[in-house]
């Protein structure tokens, strides 16, 4: 399997080249010469299958030879070494819970996936990768987890002061040794701005072996299409295929299921569920993608001004508009609607949901409204705890601490502040 730049001014590479460089040399996001297609045969046999080779059937295609297949079913192994239930909400919703690994979010399979293919890549290389990220939440915690002592690797996280969970802050910060966390005076666009900027200056990558751990490494996105096939194996009505409901911020989650249902995965229609930050949205009610600065919310993770991921999902549709619209609904949730909604289901259904996943509640529920014969999946990204601030004072109640959070909670935390400016970015690099 061969990657091509979006940008189509950079040479074409395999899979190893284009998880070790991140991000192409022209500045674009890879992306896959072809798309592998799954036979009906392998789909109608799902059931049977456990999920590792379901895993391992699915990406293999787009790793080729770069890894052996004995090291490939480890790593996919390891990377999906917890359970991914689909539970029942009422009889038309369900929830896929993504949040029993380690760190509760569902990008600890993206960054498993990645930290152990970087770390096999690494052991060929005398000089040390550096891993540079920015977060909004989530990503930070679950790939300073993937890549804790990792050989060969070390880790930069850029997070926005102030402006993600206190448990997220705890689980990117308080690891130490490889891991370093930077807390920029600023928002998540202005982390990602910092790191895009890194890799475009080739004075600090002469010195440094940068990639990113965000979703534009292929090592990142790719993954997350595990989780949608484990999705479709618990689903009972196959003549009914799903509608998949994501909540949405750099869009590199519901890219992948829509790459992998473009790869075979039998889906009815996608959505994008949005806060605030809605720029999709708008784009599929108006034909006019327009990028905003970030505006915080309560569900944080998706505090994304210009998702990075959506040129991919465009490019899936060679992009054709009408296409994309036909597979893709954007809807736009409130604060005041997202709290509204996690108290009406807790005392309806007993069901906990967190921030993000209120917001695709709320959006599939809107969706299925509209479709009376068709029923739905919406994707619970993170567990409440991690939220907890936000989920308690609307439920009145007290969320039971995982043992893993509990630990977590009692370290101190270890970051570097810095303002929004990437010369201080690049100095930290070059120092350190």
């Amino acid at each position: 399997m061969k990657y091509y730049s979006l940008n189509q001014h950079s040479p074409k590479v395999n899979f190893k080249e284009a998880t070790i460089k991140g991000q192409a040399p022209d500045k674009g996001l890879y992306f896959p010469e072809k798309i592998p297609g799954l036979p009906e045969s392998w789909m109608d046999d799902i059931e049977h299958k456990s999920n590792e080779t379901i895993a391992f059937d699915v990406i293999k295609p787009y790793v080729g030879n770069d890894i052996p297949d004995d090291q490939l079913l480890r790593i996919v192994e390891e990377t999906i070494h917890f359970p991914i239930p689909l539970v029942k909400i009422n009889d038309r919703i369900f929830s896929l819970e993504l949040f029993h690994g380690p760190t509760l979010a569902f990008k600890d399979i993206g960054a498993r996936f990645m930290s152990r293919c970087l770390g096999y890549f690494a052991k060929e290389r005398s000089e040390k990768i550096t891993v540079l990220v920015a977060t909004s939440g989530d990503t930070g915690g679950a790939v300073a987890n993937g890549f804790y002592e990792v050989d060969g690797v070390d880790v930069v996280i850029l997070y926005p002061s102030g402006k993600v969970s206190s448990v997220q802050e705890k689980q990117l910060t308080s690891l130490g040794k490889n891991i370093h966390a930077l807390e920029v005076n600023g928002s998540f666009d202005d982390c990602q701005r910092m790191v895009k900027q890194a890799f475009a200056d080739e004075t600090l990558t002469q010195k440094r072996l940068l990639t990113s751990a965000n979703s534009i490494n292929v090592a990142r996105w790719l993954p997350q299409q595990f989780y949608y096939f484990f999705a479709y194996k618990q689903w009972i009505r196959k003549d009914t295929p799903p509608v998949f409901c994501v909540p949405s911020g750099n869009f590199g989650n519901i890219c992948a299921g829509m790459l992998a249902h473009v790869s075979g995965l039998p889906a009815a229609h996608f959505i994008a569920a949005c806060n605030a930050n809605d720029v999709v949205p708008r784009f599929l009610r108006n034909g006019e993608y327009q990028v905003k600065p970030a505006v915080p919310t309560l569900s944080n993770a998706m505090d994304v001004g210009d998702p990075s991921n959506f040129v991919r999902m465009l490019e899936l549709f060679d992009h054709h508009f009408i296409r994309l619209k036909e597979k893709l609904s954007g809807y736009t949730i409130t604060d005041a609607e997202t709290k509204t909604t996690i108290k009406r289901v807790k005392q309806n259904t007993g069901y906990l949901l967190d921030p993000h996943g209120a917001v695709a509640y709320l959006s599939l529920e809107r969706y299925l409204e509209q479709q009376p014969h068709q029923k739905g999946i919406f994707l619970e990204t993170a567990h409440p705890v991690k939220f907890y601030d936000v989920v308690e004072p609307v439920t009145g109640e007290k969320i039971a601490i995982p043992p893993s959070i509990e630990s977590i909670l009692q370290r101190p935390k270890q970051s570097t502040v810095i303002a929004s400016d990437y010369s201080l970015l690049k100095e930290y690099l070059l120092q350190h």
